[in-house]
C-alpha cells in the first residue's frame, strides 16, 4: 500500500494519477471534500474516463496535526509520498507555516518510523538550498546559511527537511526532491495554474530576474523512480530549464492567445508596489500578493544544477516550451 499526503494539491493529484494508472494500491489523505474536485480536474487533463481511476483510490480524511487520524491512515502502508505543505510568503503566516510544514512533517516521519515504512519520498523545494556567490550554480551540496535573509516559506521548508534528515538517523530510508517552479494543468485557482489564468487576463510588465522551471510530469516520474530505486538518504535538485521572466511571461501569454508584455518594470516601481500591497493588506485585511522577498526573487538571476538526477536516473527532462503550450491549450479548453 502506498500513502500520499497532500493528495489534492498539484504534485499529489498528478502523482495519484500516475500511481493508479500503474495499478498501484494507493491510499490518499485529504482535508476537505471540496478539494477532491482538484483531483478529478487533474485526472480529466489525462483522460475523459477518469472516474474508474478515481474510485481506485482509498480516501482517508485527516490533517497533518491529527495524529490519531494519521495513525489510521498508516495501517498496512509500505511507501509514503509526503507532498503536503502550506505555501505562503506572507510574514504573518509564519506560525501556520511552522505548524503545517515542520510539525506536520515531524508527525509524518515519526509515523513512518513507528510503522517501519520501507521508504519516504519527501517533496521539498529549491527554496531550502543555500546560496552561492558570483552567480555560481546551486547544487544539492550548497550549504544553507541560517544568517541569510530567507522568506518564511523557505525557513519552514528547511525546518521540515531537518525533520526528515533526523529520521534518517533513526533508521528511516528517505529520498528528498527539491523542485523549482512546477508547471502543471488541472488546478487553475491557485499555484502555477493560476498564472495561466492571469496571463489570459493580460500581463502588462515583466521583471528582470530568472525562474527555474520543471514540468509536473517530470517531478512525478522522478519521485516514483527514486522511490523504487535502491537510492536512500539523498536529495535531488529538480529543475529542467532556467528562463528569464520576460521569456516566461511572454510564452505564457502566447499559450493562451493574448498579447505578451513588452515592458520591463523598474526596480523602484516593484519596491513601491510591495509597499502599497502591504498598506492595502493593513487597510482591507486581504492577503498579500507581493512581499519584499518576492520582489527580490523576481529581480534575481539564480541557476540550479540538475546533473545529479540526470546522471543517476539517466533522465531527460520535458521541454518547457512544449509544456507551457500544452497547459495553455488545456486551460483554454
Amino acid at each position: 500500500m502506498i500513502l500520499v499526503t497532500g493528495s489534492t494539491g498539484l504534485v499529489g493529484s498528478h502523482l495519484l494519477y500516475k500511481l493508479v494508472s500503474n495499478n498501484e494500491k494507493v491510499r490518499a489523505i485529504y482535508r476537505t471534500e471540496r478539494k477532491l474536485a482538484n483531483v478529478k480536474s487533474v485526472f480529466a487533463t489525462y483522460t475523459s474516463n477518469y472516474e474508474p481511476l478515481f474510485k481506485e483510490i482509498e480516501w482517508v480524511k485527516a490533517d497533518l496535526l491529527d495524529i490519531p487520524a494519521l495513525s489510521e491512515a498508516f495501517k498496512h502502508v509500505t511507501y509514503v509520498y509526503h507532498c503536503a505543505a502550506f505555501v505562503s510568503f506572507e510574514p504573518d503566516k509564519y506560525q501556520i507555516l511552522r505548524k503545517t510544514n515542520i510539525e506536520g512533517t515531524a508527525n509524518i516521519v515519526n509515523l513512518c518510523l513507528s510503522n517501519t515504512i520501507s521508504k519516504l519520498c519527501y517533496v521539498s523545494s529549491i527554496a531550502t538550498l543555500g546560496r552561492t556567490i558570483n552567480n555560481e550554480e546551486i547544487t544539492e551540496d550548497t550549504v544553507w546559511n541560517p544568517e541569510d535573509d530567507h522568506n518564511v516559506y523557505a525557513i519552514t521548508k528547511y525546518g521540515a527537511e531537518m525533520e526528515v534528515w533526523r529520521a534518517t538517523q533513526e533508521g528511516l530510508n528517505v529520498v528528498i526532491v527539491n523542485p523549482g517552479v512546477i508547471l502543471g494543468a488541472g488546478i487553475w485557482r491557485y499555484g502555477t495554474g493560476s498564472l495561466f489564468k492571469k496571463a489570459h487576463k493580460g500581463f502588462k510588465y515583466y521583471t528582470s530576474g530568472t525562474i527555474a522551471l520543471i514540468a509536473i510530469e517530470d517531478v512525478v516520474s522522478i519521485m516514483i523512480a527514486l522511490t523504487k530505486s535502491d537510492i536512500i538518504n539523498e536529495r535531488f535538485v529538480l529543475v529542467a530549464e532556467h528562463w528569464t521572466y520576460k521569456q516566461f511571461l511572454q510564452t505564457l501569454s502566447k499559450s493562451v492567445h493574448v498579447k505578451p508584455p513588452e515592458k520591463m518594470i523598474s526596480s523602484w516601481l516593484l519596491k513601491l508596489a510591495w509597499k502599497l500591497d502591504w498598506l492595502k493588506t493593513k487597510l482591507t485585511g486581504k492577503r498579500r500578493q507581493l512581499t519584499r522577498h518576492i520582489v527580490i526573487s523576481l529581480s534575481t538571476e539564480t541557476k540550479y544544477n540538475n546533473k545529479k538526477v540526470k546522471k543517476v536516473l539517466d533522465y531527460k527532462f520535458k521541454s518547457i516550451d512544449e509544456t507551457i503550450a500544452t497547459i495553455g491549450d488545456l486551460y483554454l479548453k
